[in-house]
Parts: C-alpha cells; sequence; structure tokens
C-alpha cells in the first residue's frame, strides 16, 4: 500500500512507477481526504480490510503511515509538522498535482485545517516503542529541501531504523530500483522469520 504525498493522488507518478516496478504486486493507493483524521481513519480502514504486506509513505504520507501501529512499514521523508508547512506556503487554494478518483481538482487549506493538523501532531508519536520500532524503517534523501526529521526519527526509534539515500524529497526510478525494492524485498523476507506477526 502507499499513501501520498500533499496535494498529491492515488494516481501519482509515483504510484505508476511503484506498479511498474513491482509488477507481481497489487499497489493500493487511495485519494486520501484533506482533513488529517479523515486521512488516517481512511488508511486505517483500508489496512484492516486489505491486510497489506507493507505500508509506503512519502512526506505527508509518511507522516500518517509512522502512525499505523502494528505494520510493517516503511517512511520516506516523512513531513512531522504539516501545520507549520501550511500554514507558511499553502494557505488557500492548491491544484492536485495528480488525477483523483472523485474528478476533484482543486482543494482549500483554511485556519481549521491547520489547526486539525496540529491536533494531530501532539499525538503522533504516542505509540513508538519497541515493538514499533521493530516495524519501521525511515528514508531520508541527502539533499532534501523541503524537510529533515531524520535527527527526530533517530531520537524516536533508534538510528538502526534511519537510513540516508542519495536524492531529494520526492522517489524518482532511480530510488525505487536501488533502495526501496531491495528494503521491500529486505522486510518481508523479515517477517517470514517473526511467526506472522506483521501484515
Amino acid at each position: 500500500m502507499y499513501v501520498h504525498g500533499f496535494a498529491s493522488s492515488g494516481s501519482s507518478g509515483t504510484v505508476m512507477a511503484l506498479r511498474r516496478h513491482f509488477p507481481a504486486w497489487t499497489v493500493i493507493a487511495p485519494d486520501l481526504p484533506v482533513d488529517p483524521f479523515d486521512a488516517l481513519d481512511l488508511i486505517h480502514r483500508i489496512v484492516e480490510e486489505e491486510l497489506p504486506e507493507i505500508v509506503i509513505g512519502t512526506s505527508m504520507g509518511g507522516m500518517y503511515v509512522q502512525q499505523l501501529w502494528g505494520v510493517r512499514r516503511i517512511v520516506v521523508n516523512p513531513s512531522f509538522e504539516m501545520s507549520r508547512h501550511l500554514l507558511f506556503g499553502k494557505m488557500g487554494r492548491n491544484k492536485y498535482m495528480s488525477k483523483r478518483k472523485d474528478g476533484v481538482t482543486e482543494f482549500r487549506v483554511d485556519k481549521n485545517v491547520v489547526e486539525r493538523f496540529k491536533l494531530m501532531e501532539k499525538n503522533q508519536f504516542a505509540g513508538v516503542n519497541d515493538k514499533e520500532k521493530s516495524l519501521l524503517v525511515a528514508l531520508f534523501g541527502d539533499k532534501d529541501p523541503i524537510v529533515n526529521f531524520r535527527p527526530l526519527m533517530e531520537e524516536l526509534y533508534g538510528k538502526e531504523c534511519c537510513r540516508v539515500f542519495a536524492g531529494e524529497h520526492r522517489l524518482n526510478d532511480d530510488i525505487m530500483k536501488k533502495i526501496l525494492l531491495p528494503l521491500i524485498n529486505e522486510m518481508l523476507a523479515a517477517s517470514v522469520c517473526d511467526e506472522k506477526i506483521y501484515f
């Protein structure tokens, strides 16, 4: 399962590339609501229904995926301060960068949306424990110009959960082939040895 970032959708170029690189797998990629709690509720429902083996989230999607307690997951350049990001650059009307199933092309960010993100951000790390540290890997581009929460993730999850790749904020074909695919295979192989306690 793939969870997209801000102003993106389940039909983004990243999703298309994931399906191209991993043709044997079904890649579930929902369009997320603007409200963060609605988005996280949707993600939880899909995880409960589909039981994905691994959930991958990038940027804003990484913030959501980090909170999927009990699920094997990968977060890529997670953005944990969306309220600040929105307040200082994304207020008002925004256009989606890729097509959504509902046909909506624009959305608004107002003070209420920012406050909803602030509320979520207060408790987004509440479930971190030793088990969760064994279920998550965080990837960070060494030249990401947008966010850098690697120090925070190393503090919360440990340095062994964090990996750095040569790249920027978004995934590209090269990163998928050289970094993401081997990591997914590594995590799937590890899950076979863990008495099926993971999805």
